[in-house]
C-alpha cells in the first residue's frame, strides 16, 4: 500500500512518446550556430543538411551505398512517399500489428489500390514475419509505437528477397539495431529517439529501391513533393541535402546537437544501452507488481522505447477511466507528462523509454506511479 508520496521526484518528467525528451545537455544557446534567415539553399544550409545526413549515416551504420534524404512531414512523410512512389509494381504484404501499420493498410489498399495480403495481430501480439511473402513488397513498422511490440530481428527476411522491404522504424532507429541489408526502404523521424523537433523525416534507400525508382513508373500521378526522380534517374539532390521543399533550419540545428551528443557517449551501442536500461526498469517494476503488465506479450518483442503497460487488477471497474485518471494524478503533481495509452489503443499506460531520458528520471516516477494506483483504486 502506497498511500503517502514519495519524496523524490524526477528531474525531468517528460516520457512522452514524441515529440520526446531532449538531449539531457540540450540547451537553448546550443542552437546559437543555426543560420536563421539564410537560405537552405545556401553553401551554409546546404552544408548543415549534408551534415546532418552524414551524422545519421555514421552513428547508425548506414551503408555507404545506400541514400538519405531528409523530407517534409516526419515519419509519416517519409513513409507515404516511399509507398507512392515505389509500391505497384508487384503485389503487397501488408502487416499491422498497431495503428500506424494500420493506417498504411489503409493507403494501400483503399487509397492505391494496389493487390495486397493483409496481416494483422492484436496489440500485444505480432505478425508471423517468418509466414510472409517476400517476393512480394512488404510493408512493416519494426518497433509499433502505439502497441510496444517490435519485431525481435530481421533474421527471416531472405537475403534473395525478389520484392522490396519497406519499413518504418520511427521509434526504433537510435535504440534498436536494424539490419540494413534486410531493409529496402527504411524511415524513420528526428523527434522520436534523438529527441529532435516534428516534421522532419528521413528516408533511407537500398540500391534496389533506387533501381525500382529508376525501372518503375506508377500508375498514379505523383504530387511534387514525392517526386524523387526525373527522366527516370534519381534526384541525387535530394539525397545530399537539397530537400524537396523548405526545412527548418533551427530544426536542423536541434537535430545536430542531439546527433552529436549520441556520437559523444559511445554511438549506437551506447543508445541503445540507455533505451535497455530505461525500458529494464519498467520490466522489473511490472514482474515485482501483479497490477500492471507490459501489453507485449511475449518478452522477446517488447519495445525498449514505447513501452506500452496495461493494469491487470481486479478491482478496477472501468480501465479506460482507470487509466486516464492515473495518468492525470502523476501529470498533475508533475512527475509524469503525456503517458496514457494511444487513442486507438488499448487502455493503459505508455511510458517513453528512449535514448534521451534517463533511466534516474524513469526510477524516480515509478515510486510515484504507485502511489497513484493505490490512490486511485481507494477513490473509485
Amino acid at each position: 500500500m502506497v498511500k503517502t508520496k514519495p519524496a523524490t521526484r524526477p528531474s525531468n518528467a517528460r516520457f512522452s512518446s514524441g515529440p520526446c525528451a531532449k538531449p539531457p545537455v540540450w540547451n537553448l544557446d546550443a542552437l546559437r550556430d543555426a543560420p536563421l534567415g539564410r537560405s537552405h539553399r545556401a553553401s551554409v544550409g546546404k552544408a548543415k543538411l549534408a551534415e546532418a545526413i552524414e551524422l545519421t549515416r555514421d552513428i547508425l551504420g548506414i551503408p555507404a551505398d545506400y541514400r538519405i534524404g531528409i523530407v517534409p512531414a516526419s515519419d509519416t512523410g517519409a513513409f507515404e512517399m516511399a509507398m507512392w512512389s515505389l509500391l505497384g509494381e508487384r503485389p503487397a504484404e501488408m502487416v499491422a500489428w498497431e495503428s500506424f501499420g494500420a493506417g498504411w493498410v489503409t493507403d494501400v489498399v483503399k487509397q492505391l489500390k494496389i493487390e495486397a495480403t493483409v496481416h494483422t495481430a492484436e496489440y500485444g501480439e505480432i505478425v508471423d514475419m517468418a509466414a510472409l511473402n517476400y517476393d512480394n513488397d512488404v510493408c512493416f513498422t519494426w518497433n509499433g509505437t502505439t502497441s510496444g511490440v517490435r519485431v525481435a530481428n530481421g533474421d527471416v527476411i531472405p537475403g534473395d528477397r525478389a520484392g522490396l522491404t519497406l519499413c518504418d522504424a520511427t521509434s526504433a532507429a537510435f535504440a534498436q539495431d536494424l539490419p540494413w541489408d534486410k531493409l529496402d526502404v527504411t524511415t524513420f523521424s528526428w523527434q522520436k529517439v534523438m529527441g529532435g523537433e516534428a516534421a522532419h523525416g528521413m528516408l533511407v534507400l537500398s540500391p534496389r529501391a533506387v533501381e525500382r525508382l529508376e525501372s518503375y513508373t506508377p500508375a498514379w500521378p505523383l504530387p511534387k513533393i514525392f517526386r524523387m526522380t526525373k527522366g527516370g534517374k534519381l534526384i541525387e539532390g535530394i539525397f545530399r541535402g537539397e530537400t524537396i521543399n523548405t526545412p527548418s533550419m533551427l530544426a536542423v540545428e536541434d537535430y545536430l546537437v542531439a546527433l552529436k551528443w549520441g556520437r559523444s557517449i559511445g554511438g549506437l551501442d551506447a543508445l541503445i544501452h540507455r533505451a535497455n536500461a530505461n525500458a529494464r526498469a519498467i520490466w522489473n517494476f511490472c514482474a515485482e507488481n501483479d497490477w500492471i503488465a507490459n501489453l507485449a506479450v511475449d518478452p522477446a518483442t517488447r519495445s525498449n522505447t514505447s513501452v506500452c503497460l496495461k493494469f491487470t487488477d481486479d478491482r478496477i471497474k472501468d480501465g479506460a477511466a482507470f487509466a486516464k485518471a492515473v495518468a492525470k494524478r502523476l501529470e498533475a503533481e508533475n512527475v509524469a507528462l503525456d503517458i496514457g495509452a494511444y487513442r486507438d489503443a488499448p487502455a493503459g499506460l505508455r511510458i517513453w523509454c528512449g535514448a534521451t531520458v534517463e533511466t534516474s528520471d524513469i526510477e524516480a516516477m515509478l515510486p510515484w506511479l504507485a502511489w497513484a494506483f493505490e490512490t486511485e483504486i481507494d477513490a473509485q
